[in-house]
């Protein structure tokens, strides 16, 4: 896939005021300060789309950005639209109550009730053994049957053997309550390693929606 151009359009208090549902979605959530806008950025080609902070929380609505690629290999080089959009963190950002509850349930009713959202991508921190708060929000996907797969992020800050055996112990951890484990790949937005695979991803599920 080459990404032929990218950019913000709109950030949302709802669901409804999303924009159109006419084209896929991906969708990119994690703990605050997980990486999500640096992984965004890196995998759109463009550091300035998704705005970073070192603040945990500075994401608060849904994000929506659009992007336009096309298949390298495709002899028809035909154009892709698709979106994908910025949720708020979750975790340990520093919000009253009402504030959390109100980003709750925000998420929750877009993840479920949006009708044109191909995948969720879920941002783990590849540097950390397995976090309780992670774990449960997988199980929520899994409750409201939401297809997702899971992005190790920051696997340039760690050792590499930590990386793997935190990886390794997030599955284990996983197979306690789940059958079937999602398709998975490590990343760092630094090295911009995994971004091929996010992209080849993205392209199929691409074509899966216009195929239907």
């Amino acid at each position: 896939m080459v990404i032929r151009s990218s950019q913000y359009i709109i950030s949302s208090p709802d669901y409804t005021k999303c924009p159109k549902p006419d084209r896929p979605e991906y969708a990119f959530i994690g703990r605050s300060n997980v990486g999500k806008s640096s992984l965004i950025n890196m995998i759109a080609g463009n550091e300035k789309l998704a705005k970073t902070s070192g603040s945990p929380g500075k994401t608060q609505l849904i994000n929506h950005f659009a992007l336009e690629s096309s298949n390298s290999r495709d002899e028809k080089n035909k154009i892709q639209h698709w979106y994908i959009v910025d949720l708020p963190g979750y975790g340990f950002a520093k919000v009253s109550q009402t504030q959390r509850k109100k980003w709750e349930r925000m998420i929750e009713d877009y993840l479920r009730k949006r009708t044109n959202l191909a995948q969720v991508f879920l941002l783990v921190d590849s540097r950390h053994s397995p976090q309780k708060i992670d774990l449960e929000f997988l199980d929520e996907l899994g409750k409201w049957q939401v297809p997702f797969s899971i992005i190790f992020t920051k696997s340039d800050k760690e050792n590499q053997r930590i990386v793997s055996l935190n990886v390794k112990a997030f599955f284990e951890r996983m197979r306690e309550t789940w059958q079937f484990l999602p398709a998975h790949v490590i990343t760092s937005a630094v090295k911009k390693s995994g971004r091929d695979k996010i992209l080849t991803w993205i392209e199929e599920m691409n074509a899966e929606w216009e195929s239907e």
